[in-house]
């Protein structure tokens, strides 16, 4: 009806010019056809079903990377190469609508070890990269999607002892063990994310059906490559590390999927927010030990970025929380400090209440969570002096499982005439509980990781 009128409508004003004198016809007719020209993709488009899914899928992969000038010095030093090889662990959300394709990926990339004497050379990499591509495919239980990726990242590049210090005591006073490089130190807080990444590359899936159940197991794969398209950026010491960023990858995953074709009424979906959260905890057991050493304390609470994917079938919530909480600051007059820890929750709970774009639930959360506590020197050499001295910093580690329940109120804000996708604010309170003793040499840190916690996130719903 919609498009018929438009038609009718165009064909009389069409015919209306046939009264007005000859020398403005010709303007008119060519200014109402560019009108009902423009017009009619819209009036198509709203005779037509949007077809849409959204899909949560977690990956693993494997790509290399040559880091020539630091192979290059190793050499002339009649070194053997670093292993070029790096694997990648990752997480990653996509939502689809006809065609186009938008999602976002959080990955971390670890090389292999390479040792030399009792040290043990290695580098990882973070990577946080929204996704635009388009399915060569219509919508159906395969697909292929080619894509382009746009995000910042984060480089550590180490070189430490194969059994480092478990004392605490003793590695305060001594904590020059080998050196740690760190290019958008994101141990310092997530906000430290920088400089411009980029990957191309196609996707393959395919949705098996969950007997009794509306969501498919969707199984993927992913081939291309990754790469900084600006020379020089991730150089630290006056060395290269570019190639750290880069290299052709094959990936694998599998993940939840919600197909249009299992929906009559739109009553699923997966959202993806962006996460800030406020705990209330301060290092005080560690404050104590750095004092009593001679160290400044670290200040404050620490700070909490992250990422926050839910989805819902019928009221049943599900879905991932990673973000990372960070304290930092000075050591001494040539040292700095930092505290950080980052959590991964895989979560599942219930919608009690609902009342139009208002809703209320509660999930609870297991998950993975670790401690590092890093003191590093301020001032460093570049290489190759940097290798050939090499006592400057140092590095306490720990991980274990953690658990949080929670409380979830959220409000979706429809963002389209058609109703496309929803803005989605939201609030949580929880209680985050360390199922371990996160120990920084014989210090338990499992208070520090223990505690109430409280969220404000913001992002999309298709």
């Amino acid at each position: 009806m919609k498009l018929g009128f438009s038609i009718n409508f165009a064909q009389r004003q069409l015919n209306l010019t046939a009264s007005l004198k000859p020398e403005f016809m010709t303007p008119l007719r060519r200014f109402f056809l560019f009108l009902f020209l423009l017009s009619l993709p819209e009036f198509v488009l709203a005779q037509e079903l949007y077809n849409k899914r959204s899909t949560i899928y977690g990956f693993t992969g494997i790509s290399g990377a040559n880091l020539r000038q630091f192979n290059e010095m190793l050499a002339d030093r009649g070194l053997s190469p670093l292993r070029n090889r790096y694997r990648t662990y990752g997480l990653g959300y996509q939502a689809r609508i006809h065609d186009f394709v938008l999602g976002f990926e959080l990955s971390h990339h670890q090389s292999k070890v390479s040792e030399y004497d009792e040290f043990e050379i290695r580098y990882r990499t973070t990577r946080g990269l929204f996704n635009v591509g388009y399915s060569l495919t219509e919508e159906g239980k395969f697909q292929l999607i080619h894509y382009m990726s746009l995000g910042v990242g984060y480089l550590n590049f180490e070189m430490l002892p194969s059994n480092p210090t478990q004392n605490l005591e003793l590695f305060l006073r001594e904590p020059q063990e080998g050196f740690i490089l760190r290019e958008n130190n994101i141990q310092k807080g997530t906000q430290y994310f920088g400089d411009f990444l980029t990957e191309i590359g196609f996707q393959l899936s395919y949705d098996f059906d969950l007997p009794g159940r509306k969501e498919a197991v969707e199984v993927l794969a992913k081939v291309g490559y990754s790469f900084s398209p600006f020379e020089g950026k991730w150089q630290m010491n006056a060395m290269s590390f570019d190639n750290t960023q880069a290299g052709a990858f094959l990936r694998i995953g599998a993940g939840i999927s919600l197909p249009d074709r299992n929906f009559f009424y739109k009553d699923a979906s997966i959202g993806v927010s962006l996460f800030r959260g406020f705990h209330f905890n301060n290092a005080d057991k560690l404050n104590k030990e750095l004092i009593d050493t001679g160290y400044l304390p670290l200040d404050g609470t620490p700070s909490n970025w992250g990422l926050r994917i839910l989805g819902e079938t019928d009221g049943f919530l599900y879905g991932i929380d990673v973000y990372n909480s960070a304290l930092e600051g000075p050591a001494t007059n040539f040292q700095n400090q930092s505290l950080n820890s980052v959590r991964i929750y895989a979560n599942g709970g219930v919608k009690f209440f609902q009342f139009k774009n208002f809703s209320f639930g509660a999930m609870g959360g297991l998950g993975y969570g670790n401690l590092r506590y890093t003191l590093s020197q301020n001032e460093k050499p570049d290489f190759p002096e940097i290798f050939e001295q090499r006592y400057f910093d140092g590095y306490l580690k720990s991980s274990g499982l953690m658990a949080k329940p929670e409380f979830l109120v959220e409000y979706g804000i429809p963002m389209t005439n058609r109703k496309l996708f929803d803005l989605v604010v939201s609030a949580s309170a929880g209680y985050e509980l360390a199922m371990g003793n996160y120990r920084l040499g014989e210090l338990g840190m499992a208070q520090f990781l223990t505690g109430p916690v409280v969220g404000l996130s913001v992002g999309v719903r298709p």
